[in-house]
């Protein structure tokens, strides 16, 4: 099987392709100077379709797709994600970009934040009106890297069913086909507020949600201080990340298999972001969150850099492959559930987004 493998950096996207997940070869720039901050490859299809959510300084965002493995590009007409006239809102970046239930659907998540869905594999693409009009969003805020949904979690098998997350706004939650969303924030702390304010209804920074798709109601979460589990899909969140060196991080995964498998890349603070102690180590949990035990093997003990909340990411094998991406450029990738590792390339820009399909 071929393992695929998109990068999105700030100045063009890669792509990798490999039969063993061992050697790689890459191509690119994909996109060349414009900044990449979404990727998904679909293979729904059986042949896959690559997608890059790329913004141009002087042109904007556009989605573009290819399905011959980044030879050719198609752009969607007149740049498809856009705000309809009159909602006074202009899209800035394409954060997320994720397959929904139902041939053709896939949901982006932009900045400002906003969620649209397209049901025809990306040609075009619909506002969710429900969320954009929600009476909370004129408060909610912009994160250090700006406002986006950075994460949007159809249900895998109640099309009716979408969680999604902003920075900063938090988790919310609709269950209506969009016509309604939920805050779904409980339990979840926000430590850049007053102290007697710090468990608000909205306005939390998460950083990443995910979960596993033969257990829906269990959701992960990555804060901006914080790693949480719930149990009963966002209703209210329990802390899971006191035995980790810091509770700080972007990117949160779980196991493709196992879904009380994940895995987080901490961070040493919003004022320090480069791995504790500048050594590079991913983190496993095996028990949802009740214990943790760091992963190096490969790995540097001198970076000074961050890993982005969606550059790092499994793959479907068994033992799952993980690959994350840092900020200086260089791209790491386990063949054995995140236990050992090793640099499949370097020097690229900034990473932003890591995304891998399996066909």
């Amino acid at each position: 099987m071929t393992t695929i493998l998109t990068v999105g950096t700030r100045k063009g996207m890669w792509i990798g392709r490999s039969e063993d997940r061992l050697d790689w070869s890459f191509t690119g720039p994909h996109h060349d100077m414009e900044e990449v901050y979404s990727c998904l490859v679909d293979t729904r299809r059986g042949t896959p379709r690559l997608f890059a959510g790329a913004s141009s300084s002087w042109l904007g965002p556009q989605l573009r797709w290819s399905d011959d493995l980044g030879e050719t590009w198609q752009e969607t007409p007149n740049g498809a994600i856009r705000f309809p006239e009159g909602a006074g809102a202009t899209v800035e970046r394409i954060w997320q970009l994720v397959p929904g239930v139902g041939d053709g659907v896939i949901h982006a998540g932009t900045e400002p934040g906003a969620v649209f869905t397209s049901r025809d594999g990306g040609e075009t693409f619909a506002l969710e009106a429900g969320l954009w009009n929600h009476p909370h969003r004129n408060a909610w805020d912009a994160g250090f890297g700006g406002q986006a949904f950075h994460t949007v979690l159809p249900h895998p098998t109640d099309p009716d069913s979408i969680t999604a997350a902003l920075s900063t706004g938090g988790v919310y939650q609709t269950t209506d086909g969009g016509a309604s969303w939920a805050p779904r924030n409980h339990g979840i702390r926000a430590d850049f507020l007053p102290e007697e304010q710090r468990y608000p209804e909205f306005g939390q920074c998460v950083h990443k949600v995910t979960r596993h798709p033969s257990r829906p109601e269990r959701l992960y979460a990555q804060n901006h201080g914080g790693v949480y589990r719930s149990d009963d899909e966002g209703a209210s969140w329990t802390s899971i990340g006191d035995s980790l060196p810091s509770d700080f991080g972007f990117p949160i995964v779980v196991h493709p298999h196992r879904p009380d498998t994940i895995w987080v890349f901490p961070l040493g603070g919003g004022d320090r972001r480069y791995p504790p102690e500048a050594k590079a180590r991913v983190w496993r949990s095996d028990d949802a969150g009740e214990s943790w035990t760091p992963y190096d093997k490969g790995l540097p003990d001198t970076f000074y850099v961050g890993v982005m909340r969606d550059a790092m990411c499994a793959d479907s094998h068994d033992p799952a492959g993980l690959y994350l991406g840092a900020r200086n450029g260089s791209v790491w990738a386990s063949a054995d559930d995140g236990e050992t590792w090793r640099q499949i390339v370097a020097d690229l820009p900034d990473v932003m987004a890591v995304k891998v399909g399996v066909v």
